[in-house]
């Protein structure tokens, strides 16, 4: 009996490690909520947030409308400090590309200025002369630039 303990961890290990997912290195995580459908062709991996901690300023953003967009692409962005004035425009410092070659800079900031912890919504375009910013789209990346950090850069995946 005693044999068959050991051998018993080592066959329960092996089932483990072929359950469980690999990511390979370089590839932007997807993160998922719920019971989402990654088949589907408008689900941007759910409504979780992305988190960027560089520097003295945390950047939290999440989509709000990648699935329906109407005619803005909303994200709601927190950013949080404590020694960094918050005190600027936001859309002055963020674009989002597609991975079809499309980049757009943001249009507006509705947030209050100033202070250390500051949330609201950023918003972009929709269309670019008439066309969707999102057809064909896989890959979307917000960046963001000088907000304590050169480059701040989330990255959603259908």
């Amino acid at each position: 009996m005693k044999s068959f303990f050991p051998i018993s961890l080592i066959l329960l290990a092996l089932v483990l490690a072929g359950c469980s997912s690999a990511s390979n290195p370089g590839e932007a995580a997807v993160p998922l909520q719920g019971d989402a459908d990654l088949n589907s062709s408008t689900d941007w991996g759910g409504q979780t947030p992305l988190l960027d901690e560089q520097g003295a300023v945390t950047a939290e953003i999440t989509p709000l409308n990648l699935a329906n967009p109407g005619d803005a692409l909303d994200f709601q962005v927190s950013l949080n400090t404590h020694s960094v004035d918050l005190s600027m425009n936001l859309a002055n410092f963020a674009t989002l590309t597609t991975d079809t070659g499309k980049t757009v800079q943001a249009v507006t900031w509705d947030a209050p200025l100033g202070g250390h912890h500051v949330s609201g919504t950023l918003s972009f375009p929709a269309s670019v002369d008439g066309v969707p910013v999102l057809e064909g789209v896989s890959k979307l990346t917000l960046t963001l630039v000088n907000v304590d950090a050169p480059e701040r850069v989330f990255i959603w995946e259908r």
